[in-house]
């Protein structure tokens, strides 16, 4: 019967809370009504003794005074249900700070006038003072009491560990512990200050990471492991999160107080940590002058614009002072999204949505004879290498075929500035994706030999990137959520990675370094396997590699190498004053003679079967290996 009433109420308070508009009528209600019970105690309950009328007056008057300072502190605004001490203390302040006002206006009227209205007696305000600040907490105290009371019912819940011992981590364990929908409880906390740890903060122990142990995780029934600090360096974190994955436990993390709904945490918010967070990597510092400088009042076009790296090109540049940005791309779904995002984020951005193929001569001259672009960002290109391996006359046609129309309107509108997006996989290539992207870069460091031309062109080269459209993360996340298999092609199998912003942002940097011809690389870090990577998602998602998810081999794609290259042999690198930026040092190679043989290939492209147009790429790219088994028809 008692399980069936706590139901019945725990439902009514995950249905409804009370708005605030309401908790600051009853509050108000409460000043009014504790007022004139104060000044009945000031006559010994005597209502006689009582003149209605005056102190009906200075009742409204005491209510306006600390209705203005309820909306100054806003005590009004939190959760009833989930009170704190900090509730609580604005409280003490509003009452406190209203009290005294008025003692003041006492004071002040005794001393200089005799307004009866302001003629409230020390007594009745010191009475009231003591007797609002009791109500006003107990009404509080007293729901917080009952929703535990109605919440406190046989359902077991998650013990946790808590990273954090400062405020934070104190929010979290009161949160958790006051929300029974959580399902979770705080039983130990963790935090890098050796001056707390062996204390209890808020009533929980806290220890050292020395207890990230399988011993003492089942011994104390740990289940979960909650983030609950601000600022914590990328590779603690990364040091951190290896240790707690390999204990199997649920990991969360706490959102940036700037996201706290109105200020207050809510269970719903804690998430997920990030895939990315395990390669420790530190933020970038940006030579914000020198970017803004190449930007300022510039018109920029960005091709490739809605695909991963384009859109996030096109963000990252909405933080500088362009004059317009051009976006294209032939994709329609993923522009039209792009422009809902531009419109509804980047208000105040000037730009352009053009659905364009960036093979078609008659339309890139139209663009650049229309909007004059003063910088280019090339980033549309096909990347796919299974697929390319599959098709590689349209990957040459719209790689290389469209980075030398691009090229080539940019010499002839006057562009100051051509940045080339690269790949990793234009070193040694072993695939056709891969071949057209050296391609382009051998294209773009010819054409200043073959004429006097005032565009400076750069190159940017990187590996991978986390999350972007058709990579590992997407793949494997949706495998789990389908129960997998995950497939992975080969268990020795590794990959650089970075994330989108940064890969972006060092492209920005890297643009605006050199004088034109360089090859920027950008650092990496080291190298992940595959299969470190599918087990660490499986994890991640509370589940079990090999138990609940099954990883299944399924052996190298076509054209796919065990091992990527950021550099080739003849490629020695170079520091620049960007610690994650390098130059790849390239040697001298016919610039005449490549050309020659781009433009032949693109004139016969439809003539040739698919061997044919490998072979003639590795006319052009001598150190491209292929093992490219179709016809490509």
């Amino acid at each position: 019967m008692i399980n069936k009433f706590k139901d019945r109420i725990i439902r009514i308070f995950r249905k409804y809370s009370l708005p605030r508009w309401l908790v600051f009528l009853i509050d108000s209600v409460i000043v009014l009504a504790t007022f004139m019970f104060a000044c009945m105690l000031r006559f010994n309950l005597v209502i006689s003794a009582i003149k209605p009328e005056l102190a009906w007056r200075q009742g409204l008057l005491v209510l306006g005074l600390y209705a203005i300072v309820m909306l100054i502190v806003k005590s009004y605004s939190g959760l009833i249900r989930q009170t704190t001490i900090k509730d609580t203390f604005n409280i003490i302040i509003t009452t406190t700070v209203s009290t005294a006002t008025l003692i003041i206006i006492d004071f002040i009227n005794r001393k200089f006038g005799q307004i009866p209205l302001f003629n409230i007696p020390l007594s009745i305000l010191l009475i009231h003072y003591g007797i609002v600040t009791i109500i006003l907490i107990f009404f509080r105290v007293f729901i917080k009491m009952f929703y535990e009371f109605a919440s406190s019912t046989t359902r077991e819940r998650k013990n946790v560990i808590i990273y954090g011992a400062g405020e934070m981590g104190v929010t979290v364990k009161r949160m958790i512990d006051g929300e029974a929908r959580s399902g979770l409880r705080a039983a130990v906390m963790i935090d890098d200050n050796w001056r707390l740890q062996g204390k209890k903060v808020d009533g929980i122990q806290v220890y050292s990471q020395a207890i990230l142990t399988e011993d003492f995780t089942l011994r104390n029934g740990i289940k979960v492991f909650i983030f609950a600090i601000s600022h914590l360096p990328p590779k603690t974190k990364k040091l951190v999160l290896e240790k707690v994955i390999s204990l199997g436990l649920e990991i969360l993390e706490t959102p940036e107080l700037t996201s706290w709904l109105n200020g207050h945490l809510d269970v719903k918010q804690l998430r997920k940590v990030k895939f990315e967070d395990l390669l420790g990597r530190e933020p970038i510092t940006l030579n914000l002058e020198r970017i803004s400088s190449g930007l300022e009042n510039k018109t920029i076009l960005v091709t490739g614009a809605a695909g991963s790296i384009g859109s996030e090109i096109v963000r990252q540049l909405t933080k500088f002072r362009c004059k317009k940005m051009i976006l294209v791309d032939q994709a329609e779904t993923p522009a039209f999204f792009l422009e809902n995002e531009m419109a509804n984020k980047f208000q105040d951005c000037p730009c352009k949505i053009l659905i364009a193929d960036i093979t078609r001569k008659e339309k890139l001259d139209h663009i650049f004879k229309k909007y004059k672009p003063e910088i280019v960002f090339h980033a549309a290109a096909y990347k796919h290498v299974p697929m390319m391996e599959a098709h590689p006359h349209e990957a040459f046609r719209v790689n290389v075929g469209g980075t030398k129309l691009l090229s080539e309107y940019a010499i002839k509108y006057g562009v100051e500035k051509f940045v080339l997006v690269s790949s990793d996989k234009a070193v040694n290539p072993t695939n056709v994706m891969g071949a057209t992207k050296k391609i382009c870069e051998l294209y773009v460091r010819a054409l200043p030999w073959k004429q006097a031309v005032n565009t400076q062109f750069v190159i940017t080269r990187f590996g991978n990137v986390l999350g972007s459209n058709g990579s590992v993360i997407p793949l494997f996340r949706k495998q789990i959520e389908e129960g997998g298999p995950v497939t992975v092609t080969d268990q020795r199998i590794s990959r650089y990675f970075m994330t989108i912003p940064e890969a972006c942002q060092l492209v920005l940097e890297a643009g605006f370094m050199g004088k034109g011809g360089e090859i920027y690389v950008f650092d990496m870090g080291e190298a992940v396997k595959i299969i470190d990577i599918a087990n660490n998602l499986i994890r991640l998602s509370g589940l079990e590699p090999g138990v609940d998810i099954r990883i299944k081999y399924t052996g190298l794609r076509p054209g796919e190498k065990l091992y990527e290259e950021l550099f080739s042999n003849d490629e020695p690198q170079l520091p620049t004053y960007h610690p994650k930026i390098n130059i790849a040092k390239v040697t001298e190679f016919d610039t005449e003679a490549i050309l020659v043989k781009i433009d032949r290939l693109l004139a016969d492209l439809y003539t040739l079967t698919g061997r044919q147009v490998i072979e003639r790429m590795q006319g052009i790219v001598p150190e491209y290996t292929s093992k490219y088994e179709g016809n490509g028809e």
